[in-house]
This record gives structure tokens, C-alpha cells and sequence, in this order.
């Protein structure tokens, strides 16, 4: 594990309204005249954590964190079944991040994205490329339905075990199920009962393909209801619809990034989102570097990603 930057707190914070009844948590941490420099956490519904401010340089950086609609500290809170998700959607997180830059005052802005996050840093800066000054992206997903696909059925032929556990708590006796369905309408059960389960069974799928650390210890967000059953909702919400993006529109669309800097880190035995992605992408990017870190997996924390992403994050930051 890398040497993070140090332990910081915000120097503001606050609940913006952004419309639809929505109010995204936000908070500004670091030095209040650095560059600006954004966090766009994954999932979809995992909202951000108090290690992600010392990825950031807060001596050199302005930085930015707020929680996606629906999770963390934004409100309403999906882990309430009487929340409805109709209002969250990839377009309207994206208008929510403009809403963000135009409160802070923010012309343009160095962004980093790791796994889902990194979708939405690309969906941003394709439609505002002015916008955006660098990128980071780590975990590279476009959130293909290929990918989709791999995640929920594929990678079972490296889980055995655990994705026959995961098929059974969809009550899926069809191996060729759609288990992202299955598992959206049990999450919208009337019963509570029913609810729970599924929100546990969708979880320890989620945990079991993270890593490829052996003998690796439970995640404990997992174990909070609330975190469980807002993250289930949330991203079955965004993955039953393909997260509302035309198939392979953001390779495709990628040209767009030329004037934007980039660096894509990645982990060599990423088997959540396999390497191709990022490797892809960076053909496709004018100006792209890709990272590959070797025996690094889909997680912040495997050897080497760490220091990865920091080294790449603080190569974009101002020379003092």
C-alpha cells in the first residue's frame, strides 16, 4: 500500500439542490485556491469514503467529493424502499455535476474516476470536454452490456462457488436468467424480508469478485443495511438499463478526449473489469497513457494501484 497523502477534513461542505427532489451531499477539502480537482466515486450507489481526500495532494489541490444521487450522505436515501429511482439516471448525474461546478465556481477541473466513476468521467467529458483539464481514471469500465454481462454471468466461471450461491438467491434455476432482473424485482418486494435477503445475496456476489487477494477479509461496508440496500438498489436500477448508454458509445465518442491529458491505471488481474477495456480505450484516446499494474486486481488496495494512481494524480497537479 502506498504512502496516502495526509488525513484532511473539509474546509466546507453542504446539501445541494439539484432538482427532482434530489439534495447531493458535497464537500471541498484541501487548499481553497488550488486546482480544482474532482472525485467521482464508483458503484453505481457506493458514495464516496474520507480515504478518497488523500488520493489528492491538498497542498496543490482544490478537491472536490459529493456522493451520487441517492447514496452516502445525499438525500433522499435509496436504502428506503418508499425512494423511488426515477430520477436516477446517468443523464441526470451528469447534469448534477455541471450543477456542482457552476455552485463552486469552477471553470474547469482535473477529474478522477475509478470503476463506475470512471464511466461517468467519461460520459462527462465527452459532452463538456472545456470542461475538464485532466483525467485519471483507474478500474476502466464503459459499462458495456458486454461488460454487464461478464460481471453477473462470466465471471462465475472464476467463482463457481459463489455464483451458484448468487443464481440460487435470484431463485434462477435457468443458468441463462438475467440475474440483474431477477435480483431488481426482488430488491422491489413488498416484503422486507425479501428485500434483506436479496440486498445480502447481491453483496456477497459484489465482495466475492472484487479481489484476487486469497483469504481476503469481508468488506465491512456490507455488513450496514443502509449502505447494502442502497447500493443493491442502486446499481441494479443502473445496470437493468444498460445505465442508459447507447452500446459502445463511449470508445466510439472517445475522440473528443484529444485535448484532454489522460491516464488510465489499471490492475493486470482486474478480473471484475478485465484489461481489454482500458487497453482499448487508450487506443482510441489521443494523448492516453495507460498504467498497467501488474498482479493488481479491482481494488484501490492490491500492490501497486495505490501508488499508481497517486503518482498519476499528482503528475497533473501545479508545480510549486
Amino acid at each position: 500500500m502506498a504512502r496516502l497523502h495526509p488525513a484532511i477534513e473539509p474546509y466546507d461542505h453542504g446539501l445541494l439542490d439539484v432538482g427532482d427532489g434530489q439534495r447531493l451531499y458535497w464537500e471541498t477539502c484541501g487548499n481553497p485556491d488550488g486546482k480544482p480537482a474532482l472525485m467521482i466515486h464508483g458503484g453505481p450507489g457506493s458514495g464516496c469514503n474520507i480515504g478518497m481526500r488523500r488520493l489528492f495532494d491538498p497542498a496543490a489541490y482544490r478537491i472536490v467529493l459529493f456522493d451520487q444521487r441517492g447514496c452516502g450522505r445525499s438525500l433522499p436515501h435509496a436504502s428506503d424502499p418508499a425512494v423511488g429511482l426515477a430520477t436516477n439516471t446517468t443523464a441526470r448525474l451528469l447534469a448534477d455535476i455541471e450543477v456542482l461546478r457552476r455552485h463552486l465556481g469552477v471553470e474547469r477541473w482535473m477529474i478522477y474516476g475509478a470503476s463506475w466513476g470512471a464511466t461517468l468521467a467519461l460520459a462527462y467529458a465527452e459532452a463538456w470536454p472545456d470542461r475538464v483539464s485532466e483525467m485519471v481514471l483507474s478500474h476502466v469500465t464503459n459499462t458495456t452490456a458486454l461488460e454487464i454481462e461478464w460481471l453477473y454471468h462470466g465471471l462465475g466461471r472464476f467463482f463457481p462457488e459463489a455464483w451458484a450461491r448468487f443464481r440460487a438467491g435470484a431463485s434462477a434455476d435457468d443458468p441463462r436468467a438475467d440475474l440483474v432482473e431477477a435480483y431488481a424485482r426482488l430488491l422491489d418486494s413488498p416484503d422486507a424480508a425479501i428485500r434483506d435477503q436479496a440486498a445480502r445475496d447481491w453483496c456477497e456476489w459484489e465482495d466475492a469478485i472484487v479481489s484476487v487477494e486469497p483469504n481476503r477479509p469481508p468488506n465491512p461496508r456490507y455488513q450496514d443495511p443502509r449502505f447494502r440496500m442502497a447500493f443493491a438498489r442502486i446499481v441494479t436500477h443502473y445496470f437493468r438499463h444498460h445505465a442508459w448508454l447507447e452500446d459502445g458509445v463511449l470508445l466510439r465518442e472517445a475522440h473528443r478526449l484529444a485535448d484532454i491529458p489522460g491516464v488510465l491505471v489499471h490492475g493486470r488481474l482486474d478480473l471484475e473489469a478485465p484489461l481489454a477495456t482500458a487497453w482499448t480505450l487508450s487506443k482510441a484516446w489521443p494523448g492516453c497513457q495507460l498504467v498497467v499494474v501488474e498482479g493488481a486486481g479491482h481494488e484501490t488496495t492490491t500492490p501497486g494501484m495505490s501508488q499508481a494512481i497517486l503518482t498519476a494524480i499528482d503528475g497533473f497537479a501545479p508545480r510549486r
